[in-house]
């Protein structure tokens, strides 16, 4: 995904209900979101898909009398051409800095702890640590 426009908290409300929920209509999506407590109308949602769509992160299917909207960029792809714009603002380029700090301020399940060792591993071109098996070396 290329640097795309920045999408607003509306937006990226409606984004999420697309994820939450897959590809829907406008009245669908409309629907869901009100069941989540937003409070806009029919063609509030309306015209934030219009402008999702013209910014790339919303495709429209134009097969059917109601057009089917559905996410074009999934959260990973979102969350990480996001953290490289913050990277490029913040850091001059380097992302180190903001990962360092988000790891500093985060708390991690040893899940968490194992992913992150294994894609550093990856990173670093080792192959990843066999787990322990039992209490010998």
């Amino acid at each position: 995904m290329s640097s795309p426009s920045p999408i607003s908290e509306t937006e990226r409300a409606v984004l999420k209900a697309l994820w939450d929920h897959g590809p829907g209509t406008v009245r669908e999506l409309h629907t869901v979101l009100l069941d989540q407590g937003a409070t806009w109308a029919y063609t509030t949602v309306q015209t934030l898909l219009t402008r999702l769509a013209g910014k790339g992160y919303v495709e429209c299917g134009r097969s059917t009398p109601a057009h089917v909207y559905k996410a074009a960029v999934t959260l990973n792809e979102l969350l990480q051409q996001q953290l490289t714009d913050l990277a490029a603002t913040y850091c001059e380029g380097t992302s180190s800095p903001l990962m360092l700090a988000l790891v500093e301020g985060g708390k991690f399940s040893p899940e968490e702890i194992a992913q992150f060792r294994e894609l550093l591993d990856k990173l670093d071109g080792e192959p990843p640590a066999k787990p322990k098996k039992g209490g010998k070396k």
